[in-house]
C-alpha cells in the first residue's frame, strides 16, 4: 500500500526520478510521507478555496476515498488519485478545471454501474462523485421534474410516486437515473413513454474545459441531440428536467416462471415470445419479459444444467394480465408464482431489483456483452444454450453467470423520430447479452470474452439476413466497434465526431465507449 502511495504522489508532483534515486526503504518511506502530505497540501491550498464549503476532497488511504471509488464491477475499477465530492454545479466545473490544470484524467460517477472496458483504463484519475446531487422537484404545472445527477432510479420512482407521478426509468433501483439516460435507458414504461432519454427536456452540462452549458432543443441544440444517445462523450450532467406523467395504472402484476427442463421447453418458449412480439406488437402494458439461462441449485438437475427463468411485468389488473400469463402457464413451468396487486413502487422489490437486493452488491466482477436482434432464432438460442452448458462445465467459476433475453414494449420508442436523437437502435426489437459473473482475474477476463464473442456470433448469424450487429451503448463492452455502438449511418457518425471536435477536442471524456479512441 505504501509503495502505491509513493507512486501516486510522485506522479502528481513530477518527482518520480527522486523516488527512483532512493537507496533504502527507510528513506523511501520518509520521502513518501512527505510527498503525500505535499500533494494534499498543494491541492487544498490551490483548489479547496474554489470549492463550496459543502464539497469534499479525499485521498488514499482515507476510508472515504475507498468507499467513493468502489464500483459495482471490479472489472471496471481504474486507478484514481483524488476524489472530489462536489455540492454544486460550479463545484463540478472547478473539479474539471483542477484535473485539467494537474493534467490528470477525470471521470464523473453516480451509481458506478457501468461495465465498459474503457472505464478501467483511467490512471491517476480524479473521480468526481455526484452523490450530493439528489434533488427532485416537481414543476408547478406537474408536467416535469428537475432531477439531480446523483439520484438513483429507486429514489426517482419513489419520489415521483409521492406526487402521483411517473416517468420512464430503467428497471434497476440502484443504477443512476441520468447516467443510463445518456445512452438510452430501457425499462417497464418504454411502451408508454419511450426511452429514458426521450423524456429529457433540458439539462445542465459541464463541458471538458469546465464551462457550464444549459442544453435543450432551443439552447445548444446540437449538443442536446448528441447528449441523448452518446452523452458520455460530451459532458457531465448535474441536473436535468424530465417529462413526468400521471400513472397509466396503479396496479402491476409481477410473475416468475421457472422451466427446469429447459432443453425440452426452449423451442416452444422462444416461439411463444416471438409470437407475442411479432412485428414489434408486444402490448405497452406488458412492460417487460426478461428471461435468462442460469444455473440454479434449487432447480437445475445437475450443477451444469441451465434453466430458463422468466420475469413477467404487466401494468394492469390480474384479469387483464391473465391471457398473457396463460401463455407461459401453457408451457408447463416447473415452478411459478405471482403477485397481482403491486403498487408502482413495489415492482422493483418484487423483481429483486431494489437497492437492497443482491444484484446491487459490489465487490465481484460483472460484465455485459450485448447484441440487438429483430426476433429470436430458436436454433441460435439452442446453440447458445448448449454453449453455455459446456462453458460452465469447463469453467465452474462462472456458474453465477447468466445469458439474458430482454423484451420490452416498443410503442413509445418507435413514436420518436430516429434522426431526432443520437440513439441509433430504435429498430432493434430484442436485447440479448451474456453477463459473466466471477472473481477478478485476468485469465477469467479472457475466458469470459471468448465465450461472449462465440455466443454473439451465433445470435448474429441467426438474425434477420443483412442486419448489422448492434450493441446497446449502456451494455457495450467496448470491443464491438464504433458503428455497432453509435450507428452505421455515415451522417450520424460524422455528426457525432463533429460534436466531439467542437465540445471535447482533447478527448477528455474517453472512459465510456468513446467515439474517438
Amino acid at each position: 500500500m505504501m509503495h502505491g502511495l509513493v507512486l501516486k504522489a510522485a506522479l502528481l508532483l513530477g518527482v518520480l526520478p527522486l523516488l527512483q534515486a532512493a537507496h533504502n526503504q527507510r528513506g523511501l518511506t520518509s520521502r513518501a510521507d512527505a510527498l503525500v502530505a505535499s500533494t494534499q497540501a498543494e491541492i487544498h491550498q490551490r483548489f479547496r478555496p474554489q470549492l463550496s464549503r459543502e464539497a469534499s476532497i479525499y485521498f488514499p488511504p482515507d476510508p472515504q476515498f475507498a468507499n467513493a471509488t468502489q464500483r459495482w464491477s471490479r472489472f471496471t475499477e481504474g486507478n484514481n488519485a483524488i476524489v472530489v465530492v462536489p455540492a454544486s454545479t460550479q463545484d463540478v466545473a472547478t473539479a474539471v478545471k483542477m484535473a485539467n490544470q494537474l493534467r490528470l484524467p477525470f471521470l464523473a460517477v453516480n451509481g458506478g454501474h457501468g461495465t465498459s472496458s474503457a472505464l478501467k483504463t483511467i490512471q491517476r484519475g480524479v473521480s468526481i462523485n455526484l452523490c450530493n446531487f439528489k434533488q427532485l422537484q416537481i414543476s408547478q404545472d406537474g408536467k416535469s421534474a428537475l432531477i439531480g445527477g446523483g439520484a438513483n432510479t429507486q429514489e426517482v420512482v419513489n419520489g415521483l410516486a409521492a406526487y402521483g407521478k411517473v416517468t420512464a426509468t430503467t428497471n434497476g433501483g440502484c443504477t443512476g437515473m441520468i447516467g443510463p439516460a445518456l445512452g438510452g435507458g430501457f425499462g417497464r414504461y418504454m411502451g408508454y413513454f419511450g426511452l429514458v432519454l426521450d423524456n429529457i427536456i433540458d439539462m445542465t452540462v459541464v463541458l471538458a474545459n469546465g464551462d457550464i452549458k444549459q442544453v435543450s432543443a432551443t439552447s445548444n441544440p446540437d449538443l442536446y441531440w448528441g447528449m441523448k444517445g452518446a452523452g458520455m462523450n460530451f459532458g457531465i450532467v448535474t441536473q436535468a428536467n424530465f417529462k413526468v406523467y400521471d400513472f397509466p395504472t396503479t396496479h402491476w402484476v409481477y410473475a416468475e416462471f421457472v422451466y427446469a427442463d429447459a432443453e425440452h421447453r426452449l423451442d416452444a418458449y422462444f416461439e411463444a415470445v416471438n409470437k407475442i412480439n411479432a412485428d414489434s406488437s408486444q402490448p405497452k402494458e406488458l412492460g417487460t419479459l426478461y428471461s435468462m439461462y442460469a444455473i440454479d441449485p434449487q432447480y437445475s438437475s445437475t450443477d451444469t444444467q441451465p434453466i430458463i427463468r422468466l420475469q413477467f411485468s404487466y401494468a394492469g389488473t390480474l384479469e387483464q394480465a391473465q391471457p398473457w400469463l396463460d401463455i407461459f402457464m401453457g408451457l408447463q413451468p416447473t415452478s411459478w408464482w405471482k403477485n397481482d396487486s403491486l403498487l408502482p413502487t413495489e415492482i422493483q422489490p418484487a423483481a429483486g431489483q431494489d437497492i437492497d437486493s443482491p444484484i446491487c452488491n459490489r465487490g465481484t466482477t460483472w460484465r455485459l456483452f450485448p447484441l440487438g436482434l429483430k426476433s429470436y432464432n430458436v436454433t441460435a438460442n439452442r446453440e447458445v444454450y448448449h454453449l453455455f452448458k459446456q462453458f460452465v462445465a469447463e469453467h465452474p467459476e462462472f456458474k453465477g453467470s447468466v445469458v439474458q433475453f430482454e423484451n420490452y414494449a416498443l410503442q413509445g420508442v418507435r413514436a420518436v423520430d430516429a434522426e431526432s436523437t443520437a440513439y441509433p437502435h430504435r429498430e432493434d426489437d430484442i436485447l440479448v447479452s451474456f453477463a459473466p459473473v466471477y472473481s477478478p482475474s485476468q485469465t477469467s477476463d479472457t475466458i469470459a470474452t471468448d465465450f461472449a464473442n462465440r455466443a454473439r456470433a451465433m445470435w448474429h448469424a441467426g438474425d434477420a439476413p443483412g442486419r448489422n450487429a448492434t450493441a446497446y451503448l449502456n451494455y457495450a463492452n467496448g470491443d464491438e466497434g464504433v458503428e455497432a455502438i453509435y450507428g452505421y449511418e455515415s451522417w450520424r457518425l460524422e455528426r457525432l465526431r463533429g460534436l466531439k471536435g467542437k465540445y471535447d477536442p482533447s478527448n477528455r471524456f474517453r472512459f465510456y465507449n468513446p467515439i474517438v479512441a
